[in-house]
């Protein structure tokens, strides 16, 4: 290489990739896979004989893990599909603001505020009311924060004292 030539990179990530393949036919429920580009959790899967093509196709039924929109999607057990790559980090909640922001500390003492409450659905709505009421009951809470595919999202809690 001649002392001009020198390589940039413009990705500053870990280089992780947001899914992994794993074939249809091994994905079970409870599982997770990634349809029409969203993460989520398998809520039913039937297979279906091997028909005159020589495929048996499995039949997926899943709900979105951050918005509870259901999907469904067919697609034969040998082929390879989508699996997001899921993360859950436990923080100690510190603050919530009047928008709804909250403050979280990690384990080593990080915080971050760059999370709100969740909302959308009614299941998280309700969690939202839920933490804020054991909030400012005076309760120390810890909260899972559920990461895939670039979205974060509290998705539980549990008082310490209560």
């Amino acid at each position: 290489m001649s002392e001009h030539d020198h390589e940039t990179f413009q990705s500053a990530d870990s280089g992780a990739s947001l899914t992994f393949p794993q074939q249809a036919g091994t994905i079970r429920k409870n599982g997770f896979i990634v349809i029409k580009n969203r993460p989520c959790k398998v809520v039913d899967v039937s297979t279906s004989k091997t028909g005159k093509h020589g495929h048996a196709k499995c039949n997926f039924t899943a709900v979105d893990i951050f918005t509870g929109k259901k999907y469904e999607d067919m697609m034969p057990s040998s082929h390879n599909c989508d699996v997001p790559n899921i993360s859950r980090v436990e923080y100690t909640l510190l603050d919530i603001n009047e928008e709804g922001f909250v403050t979280l500390m990690a384990e080593n003492g990080d915080t971050r505020e760059d999370l709100t409450l969740p909302k959308g659905t009614d299941d998280s709505e309700k969690l939202a009311a839920q933490l804020r009421e054991q909030f400012s009951g005076g309760n120390e809470l810890i909260v899972s924060v559920l990461k895939s595919m670039g979205e974060e999202m509290i998705n539980s809690f549990k008082a310490v004292n209560a």
